[in-house]
């Protein structure tokens, strides 16, 4: 019996003492986690319930040379109501007048959100939505109805802010205007401009906003406010003119309707600066319709068939190796070399004839024989030249996407053959983009300066200038004196001349030069090849302004496809407007319009955004909505007092304003 009772007395003995050990751990453990591990677990579990939310900056706005509204960031706002927040007699009593506002604005019955709002409240929902991407306009009116106007914490009102990006042209220079685009794995996507210099001045800081988990995945903000306000990025001003770009864009797409073309791109350029006054890329989607679809001028290259005959001239004159009065045999149209033929469109060819005429009439087997007289023993020569013109750089442009310059070496197996120097004269085996082409062009009409395409004239903050931009010189002289003055009057021959191959583009009201381009597509493919039409020049001729290149693929060949037919009309149409419409001048275009009464609706931004955007604007008569985004964008801090028409402003038109300064908008 004593030797059970002491086994039974040994087992509560090991029982307590494993008790009291687990009670030791258990308060170690708490020790541990409240002294030693307590901060982490209470960010780990303040992790698990707030978190900082990113506060998207307002993009800067790009605009046109004039200060013509190109791309714009506009607020929008999206109202969330937390029905848990109100207490049961504040919920009550405000409850009828709340659904009678909101019936008043959106248009259903008083009774759909009484019943809703009651159901929201029984199911606990603290995340109800009420309004989704409102404008600033409205978003006030709403967030001022009965019960949402006591906040977050007494009447549930939760706002949630996003930033909207319009193109007030819409898609006029889309893809030159461009965007910067994130998707949902995270990828960034910069298109243009406004991709090229988002990064560095456009996009801005965002902020940070504490917001509480309340179920179901879902978050409300902590507070009215932000932990750190998000800083609005810079605004960039552009190269471009809105007037030249309309012309451009529709002067192309007209030719490209016409000849049923796969795409097409036209850039016009400042020669003097460099300056890109327009460039319009469109291509044709399935439906037949066309669009900016890609930014073929700085991105599609491509050989350039004739229009490099320019460049191949050039290099033979600056040898010294030809002159321009040199005769030369187009053997009845053709020329043989290692069993391969070289062609002249002008059946028969054109017999002994002047280099200069060559030229003029864009004969292949003249330019060839020129080329492959002087340089089949010494291509290098040749390749050399090009080189020293800087036609094998790149133009290293803020715009990603630059396409490759191609020019075949000699002794480089995979580009150069028997034949490739023959076939560089006329254009082919080479490959450039049209804005890489147009480069070369703009610099023969710019006394032989070759300088790099500007897309920015400066980056501002507000009225200040944070970063000017200047003309860039890639080579101050691609060739003599003599030898520009020779292809200058040649390109001038091309237009004027009755046999050059632009004679039916000339006006005896305003001169051009430039040269057409006409170039086998897919030539491999012998039963179903296409053309590469194009034009490249400069206008006026005997003191350029603006040069200009025009590239259109695969016309319907049934309508035709040679350049003097497809491309050069439409360089016609765009000089010969910029001459009525937009005058050429000297002057660099005025960011100052008068005042005017302008119409009440999105072009608004067109007038307004032209004003100096140190002085404030005249918005009366024009809609809230567009009053607000149009002076936020000015940096302003705008108050309404309802939704309507802008009957009275508090700020007058054209006194000087500042940086968030407050301006009261009445209806």
């Amino acid at each position: 019996m004593a030797v059970t009772e002491k086994r039974i007395l040994n087992r509560m003995y090991f029982v307590a003492t494993c008790l009291f050990l687990f009670v030791v751990a258990v308060v170690v453990k708490l020790c541990a986690i409240q002294f030693v591990d307590g901060e982490k677990y209470r960010e780990l579990a303040e992790n698990r319930t707030i978190k900082k939310v990113t506060i998207p900056a307002n993009r800067g706005n790009v605009y046109a040379a004039d200060g013509s509204l190109l791309a714009m960031s506009i607020p929008k706002y999206d109202i969330r109501f937390d029905a848990l927040t109100p207490t049961a007699k504040n919920f009550e009593t405000n409850l009828s007048a709340l659904s009678d506002s909101l019936s008043s604005f959106f248009g259903k019955p008083k009774s759909y959100y009484q019943n809703v709002l009651r159901k929201a409240r029984a199911n606990k929902n603290r995340y109800f939505l009420i309004a989704r991407n409102l404008g600033y306009s409205d978003y006030s009116r709403v967030r001022n109805f009965p019960l949402l106007n006591q906040g977050a914490f007494k009447g549930g009102l939760i706002v949630e802010q996003s930033v909207k990006r319009e193109h007030p042209m819409g898609g006029i220079a889309q893809r030159t205007i461009g965007y910067e685009r994130v998707d949902e794995e995270g990828n960034v996507t910069r298109a243009g401009m406004d991709g090229a210099f988002g990064v560095q001045y456009l996009r801005g800081t965002d902020g940070k906003r504490l917001k509480q988990k309340i179920g179901n995945g879902q978050w409300k903000p902590i507070a009215d406010y932000n932990e750190i306000e998000p800083k609005n990025g810079f605004d960039v001003y552009t190269t471009l003119d809105v007037n030249i770009q309309d012309i451009a864009h529709h002067s192309l797409l007209e030719q490209l309707e016409k000849f049923n073309a796969d795409h097409g791109c036209v850039v016009v350029m400042e020669v003097e600066t460099g300056e890109i006054r327009a460039m319009a890329n469109l291509g044709r989607n399935s439906e037949g319709y066309y669009y900016e679809r890609r930014n073929y001028a700085i991105w599609e290259s491509h050989e350039p068939g004739s229009t490099f005959k320019l460049m191949a001239l050039t290099a033979a004159l600056e040898d010294k190796v030809v002159d321009t009065s040199d005769v030369v045999d187009t053997k009845k149209g053709v020329l043989t070399f290692y069993g391969k033929n070289v062609r002249d469109s002008h059946h028969g060819g054109y017999g002994k004839i002047s280099l200069a005429k060559a030229f003029e009439v864009s004969s292949n087997t003249g330019i060839v024989a020129a080329i492959d007289k002087h340089y089949s023993k010494n291509p290098q020569k040749f390749v050399d030249r090009l080189h020293e013109m800087s036609l094998d750089q790149k133009l290293d442009l803020p715009i990603i996407g630059e396409g490759d310059p191609i020019i075949p070496q000699p002794g480089d197996k995979s580009r150069w053959s028997g034949i490739a120097l023959q076939w560089m004269a006329y254009g082919y085996g080479v490959s450039f983009t049209p804005l890489q082409t147009l480069t070369f062009y703009n610099a023969i009409a710019n006394d032989g300066e070759m300088v790099r395409p500007q897309f920015l004239r400066e980056v501002r903050e507000f009225d200040e200038t944070i970063v000017p931009f200047h003309k860039e010189v890639i080579n101050p002289k691609v060739c003599s004196d003599e030898t520009l003055k020779k292809v200058q009057d040649l390109l001038k021959n091309v237009v004027e001349k009755k046999h050059g191959t632009g004679h039916k583009l000339y006006s005896p009201s305003f001169s051009m030069a430039g040269k057409t381009g006409t170039c086998q597509k897919d030539y491999a493919n012998k039963d179903n090849y296409n053309y590469i039409s194009s034009f490249a020049g400069y206008f006026p001729a005997e003191n350029p302004k603006y040069s200009c290149i025009v590239v259109i693929h695969e016309p319907d060949k049934s309508v035709g496809y040679y350049g003097a037919d497809v491309s050069g009309p439409v360089f016609k149409k765009i000089a010969q407007k910029i001459y009525t419409d937009t005058p050429i001048s000297d002057e660099v275009p005025s960011l100052e319009v008068n005042d005017s009464i302008v119409e009440k609706n999105f072009d608004t931004y067109y007038a307004l955004s032209r004003k100096q955007r140190t002085s404030m604007p005249n918005v009366v008569g024009l809609p809230m909505m567009d009053a607000v985004s149009l002076l936020e964008n000015l940096g302003l801090k705008v108050k309404t007092d309802g939704v309507g028409t802008v009957k009275r402003q508090s700020i007058p038109n054209g006194e000087k304003i500042s940086t968030n300064e407050e301006v009261i908008l009445s209806i």
